[in-house]
């Protein structure tokens, strides 16, 4: 017997840029290939879901998944600016016609991470303009796949860039810090290394912060030549709160397009949780985290028809700001604590303050050991289940990942994935998760 009520989502999740492959219209493109680079290596082909779609579609409806949450990629449809490429929306409406014929319902992300190049040069995500450029591209996507579709993501993660911000100023900080007991030589560069890895353990995305600080002064002058200023402002740029204002600006402008080409389409916006707990001392520290990770983004989102909720792990405060994972506690891949408890207990707050439906659009793992993933989803779910059993209106799970994909600065090495590929002949290997996940 299923642990979910008939109807709910349960799913894998992918974004385009890290999985299709050859996506060289983009922002993130162009920084991969750039010499003092923070991507440890390039995308290049990717997974190949580009051409394999149809294949990984499959596998997860073989596997007893109904749901796939994915992104259709705004430099590929918008290549240059205001002109379409008929294309690549021909190709998306492939997929979508794919999960429709093996019964997987489509919740389709309009944004995650990446942008089109042209759209960073002429100033990106800090830039008005964008707001009504977003809105545009997303009416036509709507325009043109809407028919397809019932739950829409206009924008992943809205909240990454404070997330980051706040996370490079602390990484400055502790380096400061750190450096003033420190020695020369090998022991500066251990320290960097070690306050990189605890900077990087604390946001829900794939960052080299050593390697971002130490380029930093190289990058502005490539970034000129490739960007045509010296500081381009992507996704997932420290964002000011102007920017940060401006996103919301963005879902809201996107959503008004979305409804008045079709008022049946259910839309929201994701954001990156964490399960943000206090010890003694830490009260205030944490509430001033959870209003700047969650709270005064609300007054924007309250009208929405569900949210989408993406939570990985949980932060700790004390007095003295955010704590590293205990002693004890087992890491991921991602210097992530393995907490699945995380999950339900960010339901709970959220639906304490927005109650509106809630996706869980993302939640996952990265680990080689693939029975330590299964143990992950068995308790994640479980409390998915409690919510609902307590009248929460959780619509569905979408782990991430469905296959083993390209995390961003840190290329191929994490394996979130319900699948592993092998990147020399493309070829999907199911793991048990898969199979676990599909009997929930």
């Amino acid at each position: 017997m299923s642990k979910f009520p008939k109807g709910f989502l349960k799913g894998a999740a992918t974004a385009a840029h890290q999985v299709e492959g050859n996506n060289i219209n983009s922002d993130y493109w162009a920084m991969e290939h750039m010499k003092y680079s923070s991507f440890t290596e390039p995308s290049l082909d990717a997974v190949d879901h580009y051409h394999r779609y149809e294949e990984d579609i499959k596998m997860m409806a073989e596997a007893g998944l109904n749901a796939y949450r994915f992104s259709v990629e705004w430099a590929r449809i918008e290549p240059e600016q205001g002109k379409f490429d008929d294309r690549e929306i021909e190709h998306y409406r492939k997929v979508l016609e794919c999960c429709q014929k093996y019964g997987i319902e489509p919740v389709v992300t309009l944004h995650h991470f990446t942008s089109p190049k042209w759209l960073i040069e002429k100033g990106g995500w800090e830039q008005e303009e964008t707001v009504e450029l977003f809105a545009r591209y997303c009416r036509y996507v709507v325009e043109q796949l809407g028919s397809f579709m019932h739950y829409v993501c206009t924008i992943n993660e809205a909240n990454m860039g404070l997330q980051i911000a706040a996370i490079s100023a602390r990484y400055q900080a502790q380096m400061m810090a750190k450096m003033k007991n420190t020695g020369a030589g090998k022991a500066v560069e251990a320290t960097a290394k070690e306050t990189a890895k605890d900077a990087e353990g604390a946001v829900q995305v794939g960052l080299n912060m050593q390697k971002m600080m130490e380029n930093m002064n190289k990058q502005r002058e490539e970034n000129i030549e490739v960007f045509k200023t010296p500081e381009p402002q992507v996704f997932v740029s420290a964002r000011t709160q102007k920017g940060d204002m401006l996103i919301m600006k963005a879902h809201q402008a996107a959503k008004k397009a979305i409804k008045e080409v079709n008022p049946q389409l259910q839309v929201g916006i994701t954001l990156s949780l964490h399960d943000i707990q206090a010890k003694k001392g830490g009260e205030e520290k944490a509430a001033l985290e959870w209003e700047e990770e969650f709270l005064h983004y609300t007054p924007f989102i309250r009208d929405d028809d569900f949210f989408g909720l993406q939570n990985y792990t949980r932060s700790v405060y004390d007095s003295d700001g955010i704590c590293a994972a205990p002693a004890e506690a087992e890491l991921t891949q991602m210097d992530y604590e393995i907490y699945p408890q995380a999950l339900e207990r960010c339901i709970r707050r959220v639906y304490e303050e927005l109650q509106i439906p809630v996706i869980v659009t993302e939640n996952g793992i990265a680990v080689e050991d693939d029975r330590k993933r299964v143990d992950f989803i068995a308790s994640a779910t479980d409390g998915v289940a409690q919510c609902i059993a307590d009248g929460i209106p959780v619509k569905g799970y979408f782990y991430w990942s469905l296959l083993d994909n390209f995390e961003w600065q840190k290329g191929y090495s994490m394996t979130f994935g319900l699948a592993a590929v092998d990147r020399d002949t493309q070829k999907r290997n199911p793991k048990p998760s898969l199979a676990y996940l599909g009997c929930l």
